[in-house]
């Protein structure tokens, strides 16, 4: 067929045979080292190794340190347990859920409740599946065949993803004569899975892949018992309002349900404000409320209904507002990179806030800070602040859950709420939708609505916000003492009229491009919902305007 020739990202130049795959090239020419190739870059866009190479190319290996990449492994490790489970147990069914200390957590329900000799059964038959280094296929069906398959298997959570699907072709993966559907590219085949683990937790199990930080290792399981808990509860609510996936949540949709869904699930989240109100009126030593949670969670909306709840009870809250407490910007820390670190607790006077935060639960009348963004520099307020008869602090903060902000004040005179959007409805049984995406959603669509962002600056930006979350949040997440999942069901079919077309803005040159191109494949299966059924008090209000609360 003639050669062609590939530039590898050294500079090395091979000569290889026109028409073959990416998989036969890394083979034919050990392109791999002791990480294994996931995808590959032609002319620097992502390929799954099935790709047929027909001309001249720059060519690289993506290995599972790609963000990408290592969601190919996850997704192909994913396909791999599903294959195990229903050669093993045929009448079985298995849930892919959400993430739970760096691994995923799901359930498989059988006519004998799993557990741990199951759990080291499946593992070993994915062993098996591995080491045989099954090809994975890639094939274009009709939906009518797809239906068909999918009935066969009576998954009765794909056929309801289906119905509203409009497409009449549909991209489908096969292992080992399993077809199961998938958004997002898959792994070559199973033998690229050199490290994972299937471990037994409260009646479920955890599958654990590398890191894009430590690829040749797995994570540390770390037990979130009460980030598992609300989960649990968030799981509850789904089978209250009938909807446990996108399919059931579209079919809401078109008989008009959702009007009703809408007001339930904003009740549920009335409700439980109330009772976390009630939490703190109960206990008579809490002085101080800190809140805390990841970008786009929802925090200013929640802290102002909490506030009115927290009335309701007879006590008067009081805001104060961690952002004026900001070090004056020539002694703000730098990160590694030598910008400032605006996310470290550093960047706060804790010496001040303290000495404040006791002066006024000492009952006196304090200046407060006022910091001057411009500037970069603190000013102090003109008006007097004192804690008032029955007054609460109430502090939002991404550092809130860190007990080295309020290190002068004892724990039981705190109440600490960790806060984020943690959704447990997914596109079906098989391919979960993750928090952080919802999130991120989110985040684009205000960006967009409220500062005049484009897609890309929020994209862009959100690698940096991660690792913020990371240092700062998510390990004292478990020191709360109660959390609130601030996600909504019926959300993305509102935030689909406005992300989709942002979106689409984000063009094939762009770095940002997959990740736009991995959300707008799931945002595609739901079907749009108007944004003027939801209640002007709501949290997501916050994203898409027209909050009761502050307007933009």
């Amino acid at each position: 067929m003639g050669k062609i020739t590939l530039t590898l990202k050294d500079g090395k130049k091979i000569y290889v045979e026109k028409g073959n795959m990416l998989y036969e090239i890394v083979k034919d020419n050990a392109l791999e080292n002791d990480i294994p190739c996931i995808l590959g870059r032609v002319n620097g866009k992502l390929q799954e190794l099935r790709c047929i190479i027909e001309e001249d190319a720059d060519f690289e290996c993506v290995k599972i340190d790609n963000k990408v990449a290592r969601l190919a492994y996850l997704r192909t490790l994913q396909f791999v347990l599903i294959k195990a489970v229903y050669d093993l147990y045929p009448e079985a069914s298995i849930n892919i859920e959400h993430s739970l200390s760096k691994g995923i957590f799901g359930e498989i329900h059988k006519e004998k409740a799993l557990n741990k000799e199951d759990i080291y059964i499946i593992k070993k038959k994915m062993q098996e599946l591995i080491d045989r280094d099954i090809k994975i296929n890639k094939i274009s069906v009709t939906k009518e065949k797809a239906i068909k398959i999918f009935e066969d298997y009576e998954m009765d959570d794909k056929l309801r993803l289906l119905k509203h699907v409009t497409s009449n072709t549909l991209k489908l993966y096969e292992l080992d004569g399993r077809y199961d559907y998938f958004y997002g590219p898959m792994a070559y085949s199973t033998g690229v899975l050199k490290v994972f683990d299937l471990m037994y937790y409260e009646s479920g199990f955890i599958l654990k892949a590398p890191t894009e930080k430590d690829p040749k290792s797995l994570p540390e399981f770390i037990e979130h018992k009460k980030l598992a808990k609300i989960f649990y509860e968030a799981e509850q609510w789904g089978k209250i309002l009938e909807v446990g996936d996108v399919g059931s949540l579209n079919n809401k949709v078109a008989s008009g349900e959702i009007v009703d869904i809408v007001r339930v699930a904003e009740a549920f989240h009335e409700k439980k404000i109330a009772y976390i109100a009630d939490m703190i009126k109960n206990r008579e030593n809490i002085k101080i409320i800190l809140i805390a949670g990841p970008s786009s969670s929802g925090k200013t909306t929640f802290t102002r209904r909490l506030a009115i709840q927290l009335r309701v009870n007879g006590m008067k809250p009081v805001p104060i507002s961690l952002d004026d407490y900001f070090v004056d910007r020539e002694h703000t820390p730098k990160d590694e990179n030598g910008n400032y670190d605006f996310e470290s607790i550093y960047a706060l006077d804790l010496e001040l806030f303290n000495k404040n935060l006791n002066e006024l639960l000492d009952g006196k009348e304090i200046t407060i800070p006022q910091f001057d963004f411009l500037t970069g520099s603190r000013k102090w307020h003109t008006k007097m602040l004192k804690l008032p008869k029955n007054g609460i602090l109430l502090i939002e903060g991404i550092h809130g859950l860190n007990e080295m902000l309020t290190a002068s004040i004892d724990r039981k005179n705190k109440f600490k709420i960790y806060i984020s959007a943690l959704t447990q409805l997914n596109l079906d049984n098989h391919n979960r939708i993750s928090t952080t995406d919802v999130r991120r959603i989110r985040r684009i669509v205000r960006d967009h609505l409220s500062r005049g962002y484009g897609v890309e600056q929020t994209l862009n930006m959100w690698p940096s916000i991660k690792r913020g979350e990371e240092n700062n949040i998510f390990v004292f997440q478990e020191e709360a003492d109660v959390m609130f999942n601030s996600s909504l069901v019926y959300e993305l079919c509102v935030l689909k009229k406005y992300a989709e077309p942002e979106l689409e803005k984000v063009t094939k040159d762009s770095s940002v491009y997959y990740e736009a191109m991995r959300l707008r494949s799931f945002l595609h299966f739901f079907k749009n919902v108007d944004r003027n059924i939801v209640p002007e008090n709501s949290i997501f209000r916050e994203f898409i305007g027209g909050s009761c609360f502050y307007k933009y």
